[in-house]
């Protein structure tokens, strides 16, 4: 039975009939609700009769059930139909990513080349901060709730029936996840949750925190998500929150754009006097420290620094830090970079001698064999010019 409607909406695809393709397929899903194909065919009739939303939720069916039947090539198909589905919406940026997972799977497919030039050159003509260029989906679609589980049996009723209140959809506090993935400059935090509040969700920004509250109605409670210390400082004016029918998307900019985070919390709180302190300076305070180690890790025995007739006596530099609990003295820079170089493999001190000696300073690099493979380039500070040492 299944088979031989599915046979029939194909016809009529074919034939330029996608209304009554649609009905076919439909027969066919209610057979065999399970199988990628009927959906991706549906998907491919409503897209044609201008029912996008119906294309797209069909679409995301098809990967789910591709996914559970381990039919790679299925899927591959469902997530091209989504990828239509999303840039006919007008959700560029969702649909460049969901193309993009195509092109990863089908190097070979012309098709997908089509619609992501269509893309790229419709994201070159959207303004910097338009929100269609933030992806608001992940490769594997949420699983929708039976009463969201794609249009009814027939296309008739699936425009008349009465869609449940967003409140009713609620997802409770404790089934909400999140998800994060980063671009060189704004990291997405995606928080799962259907049937968020617009006008009630609250995001508060500091420089190295996000706290996100929304209430959940329906269930009584409320829900609190908060960060701190962020790996990296953010830009508090351009982060954003977005508000979805399925989640709720936090927009992080980075303070430092192209610096790659590795996780989103710190596990220890960031020290009041580093988070305020610029880069830029302490680098520069570091500079000192990590040529003293690099160049000189093991100095001969120095003379006191003030005269020996002190009540006190000279200092004997030499032990300090020879014990991890005695008090250190000086530069707090200055020792972390000695016992840097005084614990690192000796393939690893090569490499910071020479980053540091053939770059005049400038560079510092643990990495001996991207080191070993030439020398390497001096790179002076914005605003100064390298030059060659008279002799």
């Amino acid at each position: 039975m299944a088979a031989q409607a599915a046979d029939r909406g194909k016809k009529a695809l074919a034939a330029s009939n996608p209304e009554l393709a649609i009905k076919e397929y439909t027969t066919a899903i209610n057979e065999s609700p399970t199988s990628p194909d009927f959906y991706i065919q549906r998907s491919t009739a409503y897209l044609r009769t201008n029912q996008l939303e119906a294309a797209l939720s069909d679409a995301d069916q098809a990967v789910l059930n591709g996914v559970k039947r381990a039919k790679k090539e299925a899927v591959t198909e469902a997530q091209l139909a989504r990828g239509k589905a999303l840039y006919k919406l007008g959700r560029i940026a969702d649909a460049q990513f969901v193309l993009q997972i195509v092109k990863r799977r089908d190097e070979k497919n012309k098709q997908v080349d089509m619609w992501l030039n269509k893309c790229l050159l419709d994201i070159k003509k959207l303004a910097e901060d338009d929100s269609k260029r933030t992806v608001s989906v992940t490769e594997i679609p949420e699983q929708p709730s039976a009463a969201q589980s794609g249009p009814s049996t027939s296309a008739s009723t699936s425009q008349t029936q009465a869609a449940p209140s967003a409140t009713s959809q609620q997802t409770p506090a404790d089934k909400i996840r999140h998800e994060w993935y980063q671009s060189p400059d704004r990291v997405f935090v995606t928080l799962l949750a259907k049937g968020v509040s617009k006008d009630k969700a609250t995001c508060e920004f500091s420089d190295r925190s996000v706290s996100v509250n929304f209430p959940l109605e329906a269930h009584g409670s409320s829900f609190d998500f908060h960060l701190e210390p962020l790996f990296g400082a953010i830009d508090t004016e351009k982060s954003e929150m977005r508000v979805l029918p399925t989640k709720v998307e936090v927009n992080l900019w980075k303070a430092q754009s192209g610096v790659k985070w590795s996780k989103l919390e710190l596990d220890e709180p960031v020290p009041a006097e580093k988070a305020d302190t610029p880069v830029g300076e302490d680098t520069a305070m570091a500079d000192a420290a990590v040529k003293e180690a690099v160049l000189n890790p093991n100095p001969a025995p120095k003379g006191p620094a003030y005269p020996t007739s002190s009540k006190s006596g000279p200092k004997n530099w030499d032990k300090i830090g020879e014990g991890e609990d005695e008090e250190i003295e000086g530069d707090e820079a200055n020792h972390f970079f000695k016992k840097l170089y005084a614990g690192s493999s000796p393939e690893v001190q090569r490499a910071m001698m020479k980053s540091y000696q053939e770059s005049n300073g400038t560079a510092l690099s643990t990495n001996w064999e991207e080191v070993s493979k030439g020398r390497v380039e001096t790179v002076p500070p914005d605003g100064m010019e390298a030059k060659a040492y008279p002799k």
